[in-house]
């Protein structure tokens, strides 16, 4: 069966922008309905995808954190040519932490960590969610089970040096939250089963922003912009950019 792969998306409305970034093994549909939510209250978005994202899994384990870093300071430009001056960041899970990085790298108007993981004791639980979504993938392919068993396997032999070096660039942003001087909003979903949910809080604690806010959803896991207090999401994040000084 032929898999429809996504797409990158840039929903032009009003003069402030936000860059959507999305989750590791995720793609733009992550952030595709904050996006068309925010087009609404007359907010620009673009979600980039990064490499080896919305591919076949074989396809991530050759790209890595380097190029996603890459592709993600590639959306940010892509925004200033438009002639977008101020642009907000929201990332979800690992796209929480690149725009963390983003935020003490360039000059933004404020960063929107959801469900970001800080501490790398959770390699396990990234790994059982990168063979999920490998097995996940192969049955949308729609092979047998024997094929399957023998592709997720070598799939996880080859993943190591993808995850040791998501571990470091985690451990790189952590090492360097106190920078951060952006108004932020730290979002974490309370079900949470594929992070530390402590990471929330050293964020929040962390970061040396004089406008800071948590915000805690009590029935959400990990894919919080696709789950049940989605809505709740989206008004809270529109709360906190309504907030902001903007210069337009």
């Amino acid at each position: 069966m032929k898999i429809k792969l996504p797409k990158p998306f840039t929903f032009e409305a009003g003069p402030r922008a936000v860059l959507l970034l999305h989750g590791f093994t995720g793609h733009s549909a992550d952030v595709r309905m904050l996006g068309r939510f925010l087009e609404k209250k007359g907010y620009t978005s673009h979600a980039p995808i990064y490499r080896g994202h919305g591919l076949p899994p074989e396809e991530l384990i050759k790209s890595n954190p380097d190029q996603w870093w890459e592709d993600v300071m590639q959306a940010f430009q892509h925004l200033k040519d438009l002639g977008y001056q101020e642009i907000a960041v929201a990332g979800l899970s690992l796209g929480g932490v690149m725009g963390l990085k983003l935020a003490y790298s360039e000059n933004i108007k404020a960063i929107i960590p959801m469900c970001a993981p800080m501490f790398f004791d959770n390699e396990k639980q990234l790994t059982i969610g990168f063979k999920q979504f490998s097995k996940e993938f192969k049955q949308l392919e729609e092979k047998d089970d024997s094929t399957i068993s023998q592709e997720v396997e070598y799939l996880m032999d080859n993943s190591k040096p993808m995850f040791t070096a998501l571990g470091k660039l985690i451990t790189e942003v952590k090492n360097n939250i106190d920078t951060i001087y952006t108004p932020t909003m730290v979002v974490q979903a309370r079900q949470d089963k594929m992070i530390n949910t402590d990471s929330a809080t050293y964020i929040y604690e962390n970061v040396e922003a004089d406008e800071k806010e948590m915000k805690w959803y009590e029935e959400s896991g990990h894919v919080i912009t696709l789950d049940k207090e989605k809505e709740k999401l989206h008004e809270d994040i529109y709360t906190f950019l309504e907030s902001l000084n903007w210069e337009k």
